[in-house]
């Protein structure tokens, strides 16, 4: 987003507030930044809102905006904001944390914004009109800046305050604006074909997969036709990285707990986990991640040496993660996820060979999947965060990720905080036929873990040292990525994904039985035939079939 475009979303949201506060006098409210697709504001109100009020608070805003109202910046000591805002409960903690140094000016945790640590001695307000907020900006210069037919409110959800499941539950107002109403009108457009897409809708619809109250939040089951498409896909990717030189393995579904303390996983995703099964003294966790599994298994084959490097594990595994049910979304964030795993040991002279290897895998199979608009993040490790403390061995995995990007002139952008706790990532990013933008594939270096697991091989000169390893997921789950194909194709397979690759329709009863035997020529040919034995009329069957 740039500067232009922020800051009028940014005035937006402000404008926003303003309507609400005017129309329901006695709110209260929170924040409202400018996101990617637009903005947001979040409120305590008096009275529920419901989507017949969007049209109202869009009317207000207008005549808001017509009323070519300055925005104004002033500067309060944090006494005086503290008065400013004293009927303003979220306000004034918001006040208190940035004057205790609980937060800086950009919500970040424990960095205070003076030099001396003490916090912050004055903040910013952003006024327009008779509307006063706390804020940091930028901003338009008027609200006639903002295009009276280029925004519009969207829709009305929850949220918690701050993020946290123990703070009030708010209600979130989105809304978008754009500089012109063709931008709106291109962007209301993709919202309702995103809809039409939606992989949740026509997964049923399809007969691919249910979730079902029955078995649980997050678990999707997938009917024959579902499953048809998984096999598919797995099955793809295997054979591609088994051309490439990658041996499968199985690894089970649960661990040791002490495993992943020994990793550093316990540390790092303990909340990501579920609840420890006990037997006896031995405590078992269902398995979020391959990588200790896989350098376990390596430490079991036996004594290792160079000369079997690279030495590259791949594993469709099922893995499960305690994600929080309102983050829950369909197949693209579920409790039970299968992944398509890999492990690389391999020497450091190795790294960007195998990098390039599995650069190309990643390319050919995006490619195969009409994925060819994606960019590459190097996610790299920030200054806060649960990274592990060995600067030598970050500085030696970034310097090869970058090396391995430029080597094989990969133009990529940086985003520092993103890392895995070990390591940094080489992040791919597409985008699919509405524009979003999905992360999909990882290429990871690792220097640290190996070490912690106490993974070693013997060097060519005969000295023991600990491999490298790298990590690399292609479709990241079958889950997501299913989910991400059906809205990229609008449920629409290519042949080869196809669940179903020939509908026959009998015209007739008396027709059945040569459809039948069609059908089993077909299926010798290997093809994914169904008949329509129904006893609705041909035409109908023919759209039912189409859809």
């Amino acid at each position: 987003m740039d500067d232009k475009l922020y800051a009028l979303r940014h005035s937006t949201a402000h404008v926003l507030a303003s309507a609400v506060m005017e129309i329901l006098p006695g709110t209260k409210f929170g924040f409202g930044p400018a996101i990617e697709d637009g903005f947001y504001y979040d409120f305590e109100l008096p009275r529920p809102l419901t989507p017949d009020d969007l049209p109202v608070i869009e009317a207000r805003m207008k005549a808001i905006i017509a009323g070519k109202h300055a925005f104004a910046r002033a500067e309060l000591a944090i006494d005086a904001a503290r008065q400013q805002f004293a009927n303003q409960p979220f306000k004034v903690e918001q006040i208190n944390a940035l004057a205790s140094g609980e937060i800086d000016e950009h919500g970040n945790a424990g960095a205070p914004s003076t030099s001396s640590g003490r916090g912050a001695t004055s903040v910013s307000t952003y006024t327009h009109d008779k509307f006063v907020d706390l804020c940091r900006g930028p901003h338009v210069a008027n609200t006639r800046e903002i295009p009276g037919d280029a925004f519009k409110l969207l829709s009305i959800a929850g949220a918690y305050w701050r993020g946290s499941e123990k703070n009030p539950m708010l209600t979130r107002v989105y809304g978008t604006v754009f500089a012109t109403k063709a931008e709106l009108d291109e962007h209301l457009w993709r919202l309702e074909e995103a809809k039409k897409r939606d992989h949740r809708k026509l997964g049923r619809e399809l007969n691919l997969f249910y979730f079902s109250d029955d078995i649980g939040p997050g678990l999707p089951l997938f009917a024959p036709r579902g499953e048809i498409v998984r096999y598919l896909m797995e099955t793809y990717v295997r054979e591609v990285q088994t051309r490439y030189g990658y041996q499968h393995v199985w690894t089970g579904h649960m661990v040791k707990e002490d495993l992943y303390r020994k990793s550093g996983h316990y540390d790092n995703y303990q909340d990501a986990m579920f609840p420890p099964m006990q037997d006896d003294e031995l405590v078992l966790r269902l398995k979020p991640m391959n990588c200790p599994s896989h350098m376990t298994l390596y430490n079991e084959i036996g004594r290792h040496s160079y000369r079997e490097f690279p030495l590259r594990f791949a594993e469709f595994a099922t893995l499960y993660r305690y994600e929080k049910r309102g983050e829950l979304s369909g197949l693209t964030r579920v409790r039970a996820l299968t992944q398509d795993d890999c492990h690389v040991f391999c020497t450091e002279d190795q790294i960007e060979s195998e990098f390039t290897r599995a650069l190309n895998l990643i390319r050919e199979i995006l490619n195969t999947y009409a994925f060819r608009d994606y960019k590459v993040r190097l996610s790299l490790r920030g200054a806060t965060g649960k990274y592990v403390q060995d600067d030598e061995k970050w500085d030696k995995a970034t310097n090869a990720l970058r090396a391995s990007l430029d080597a094989n002139n990969v133009e990529y952008f940086v985003a520092e905080g993103e890392a895995a706790f070990y390591g940094p990532k080489a992040d791919f990013i597409a985008r699919d036929v509405l524009g979003r933008e999905w992360q999909l594939s990882t290429i990871q270096v690792d220097f640290i873990q190996p070490a912690r697991l106490g993974c070693e091989y013997v060097a060519e000169d005969g000295s023991m040292k600990t491999p490298v390893l790298i990590h690399r997921a292609v479709t990241g789950s079958t889950e997501r990525f299913l989910g991400v194909l059906i809205e990229h194709f609008a449920g629409a397979f290519p042949v080869w994904l196809a669940p179903v690759q020939v509908m026959l329709v009998p015209i007739a009863d008396r027709h059945l039985e040569y459809a039948r035997q069609v059908a089993a020529q077909l299926r010798d040919l290997g093809l994914r035939v169904e008949i329509d034995e129904r006893a609705d009329r041909m035409n109908a069957k023919i759209r039912d079939a189409t859809l």
